[in-house]
């Protein structure tokens, strides 16, 4: 389940809050890409991971560094990789979002709601009651992220 925090004073103590997604996949994630990346790259920008440094782009089939993904990929392979900390996920388009939400386990945060049209089924914390519920839809996400306390 993918935890959704929209208050920085929510995230446990000791946990790090990663901002820079950008940054930090260049530091760190892009030395754990495996197999898994693959499948994200694909789908989130219809590139083709070549090596552990190089895609293939889907504009003339250049071969760029995998630095050049967009800002949305490299945050959903940094939730990937690294569950244990929350990160931003204000940069993320609606087709990284889709993607996202999807994930088993990882952890992210933004103060305002931002959610795909399209969703399924997400779990979503509500920290001040301890209770985890499912929402299924675009509204009713909308109305979490705005109402609940």
């Amino acid at each position: 389940m993918i935890t959704i925090y929209k208050d920085k004073n929510e995230l446990p103590v000791g946990m790090e809050y990663v901002e820079l997604n950008d940054l930090f996949f260049n530091q760190n994630t892009v030395l754990k890409l495996d197999d898994r990346a693959r499948e994200i790259i694909e789908k989130i920008d219809e590139s083709r991971l070549i090596s552990k440094f190089k895609i293939e782009s889907r504009f003339n089939q250049s071969m760029l560094d995998v630095d050049c993904l967009s800002t949305g990929c490299k945050t959903i392979l940094n939730v990937l990789y690294f569950p244990d900390k929350v990160f931003c996920l204000k940069e993320c388009g609606d087709n990284a979002l889709e993607v996202l939400y999807k994930l088993e386990q990882g952890a992210v945060y933004s103060d305002y709601a931002i959610i795909p049209f399209d969703i399924e089924n997400i779990s979503v914390m509500t920290y001040s009651k301890n209770e985890c519920r499912v929402v299924e839809d675009y509204e009713e996400l909308k109305e979490w992220w705005d109402y609940e306390e």
